[in-house]
């Protein structure tokens, strides 16, 4: 009776409608279809003016990021330096003249660094000022010299130019954050280092040039010692870890599921937790690394292998979802064909269906490292915030990796850390841009148009 009702009213109003227009002369019936007309071109480009304003604000939004962490970031790349010509006396340097580490070890090298310092400053006499003037340059500047004499022992005996970092502090009156105007009282350096930073500047010692230890130094509580190269090579071993876990077993996954396992109950609910899993927060895979492969396995902190496994196990939802996706754009033809000339199963899908959907498939793995190189939240919880200086050589060695570096280094209150921070945001953000370029790029390499 109710559907009965629903189509007799239908009827009803279709007939009023053919009605109304009959009884509308051609003008008049033009005219109306023009109206709808225009109507309709009006609501079209109101959709196409909102879709083209969010598109510009999303863009707006961008640049305002970009152009801030720009703004911070490319002075961290540099800092400020200061020439000194330092005496390598053997006797001084080398105790035991062997030229191994263990003998310049012995060495006075912050002594020859301090005296080449003095020498520059004109000899300043009394204990505050050789005081002032020692917190002028950096506290590795001895190290640097020990490395320099190991790597050039030919040098022994000679008088070197070498440049030396600034204090941060002293970096962050020559970039212009600590105003000589202030009161003594209210600023980190006092007027006599300001003095002496006015001698050097009038000798041309000082220069502003692209910092090394930015690139090759590691994890410091100096500002201008601070640098990315540890944990660079933390995040190479951790990812390393990371796709050889992953890219196997999620590739495999994804063809059993979708090339081999039957279509029953049981492959609808690990399919739909390996949906799932793909939008588990991250911090979740942390905790259960700390868990499990910490907790019960007894496995050390803050090592790439643990850090690697953790990352394999939360990429792995979006490997599979992607190269499941990648398998299934294989047309059926190929399988036919191959099935057709007496291929073996595992025949057509390792010498046809993988080939065809590996470009979908490596732009799924990179899309899933470049997540997994961006992580910090699954390796806090798995302690690998730890201060390392030492650089690791293994994927068993203590380490770090880029994102928590830069998760300390904005935790510090020395005022370099900040350039220093956005210049390591930039250094990631460019890998990330790389890696997405890298599947872009390989997407339209090698995929086919069928």
């Amino acid at each position: 009776l109710t559907t009965s009702r629903c189509r007799l009213l239908k009827n009803t109003e279709s007939n009023m409608t053919d009605q109304s227009t009959k009884n509308l002369s051609p003008r008049q019936a033009s005219e109306r279809v023009a109206l709808t007309i225009k109507a309709r071109k009006r609501k079209e480009s109101q959709f196409l003016f909102i879709g083209q304003s969010a598109v510009a604000v999303a863009i707006g939004f961008l640049i305002l990021l970009f152009a801030g962490i720009l703004s911070k970031g490319i002075p961290g790349f540099f800092q400020h330096y200061v020439t000194l010509e330092v005496q390598l006396d053997a006797a001084k340097l080398d105790p035991t003249g062997q030229m191994t580490i263990e003998s310049l070890s012995q060495g006075d090298f912050d002594g020859a660094v301090r005296d080449s310092l003095y020498l520059a400053l004109g000899n300043p006499e009394g204990r505050k000022a050789k005081r002032d003037a020692r917190k002028l340059i950096s506290s590795g500047s001895s190290q640097r010299l020990m490395t320099y004499v190991l790597n050039h022992p030919q040098q022994m005996g000679s008088t070197v130019a070498m440049k030396f970092a600034v204090d941060d502090d002293v970096d962050s009156f020559l970039r212009g954050f600590i105003s000589r105007e202030t009161s003594e009282a209210d600023r980190r350096i006092s007027d006599l280092q300001i003095s002496y930073i006015d001698i050097l500047d009038a000798q041309n010692r000082l220069s502003y040039e692209i910092s090394d230890y930015l690139f090759f130094g590691s994890a410091s509580r100096d500002a201008e010692m601070a640098g990315i190269f540890g944990a660079l090579i933390g995040s190479l071993f951790t990812l390393l870890v990371c796709i050889i876990l992953a890219f196997p077993l999620g590739v495999g996954t994804a063809v059993y599921l979708e090339e081999m396992a039957p279509k029953n109950r049981l492959t609808e609910i690990i399919e739909i937790n390996i949906n799932n899993l793909a939008a588990v927060p991250s911090v979740v895979y942390g905790i259960m690394g700390l868990a499990i492969f910490i907790s019960v396995f007894g496995m050390p902190r803050s090592i790439p292998l643990v850090g690697g496994i953790v990352l394999a196990l939360m990429t792995l939802p979006t490997i599979i979802i992607s190269s499941r996706a990648a398998i299934r754009a294989v047309p059926p033809s190929i399988r036919d064909a191959a099935l057709g000339i007496g291929a073996s199963k595992i025949q057509t899908i390792v010498h046809h269906v993988l080939p065809l959907a590996m470009p979908g498939i490596l732009t799924g793995t990179i899309i899933g490292m470049a997540q997994a190189l961006g992580e910090t939240a699954p390796l806090l919880m798995i302690g690998m915030v730890a201060f390392i200086v030492d650089v690791p050589t293994g994927v068993t060695d203590p380490g770090t990796v880029l994102p928590v570096q830069i998760f300390m280094w904005a935790d510090f209150a020395e005022r370099m850390f900040v350039q220093k921070t956005s210049a390591a945001i930039i250094i990631l953000l460019a890998f990330l841009v790389s890696m997405n370029g890298a599947a872009i790029f390989l997407r339209k390499k090698l995929e086919r148009r069928w």
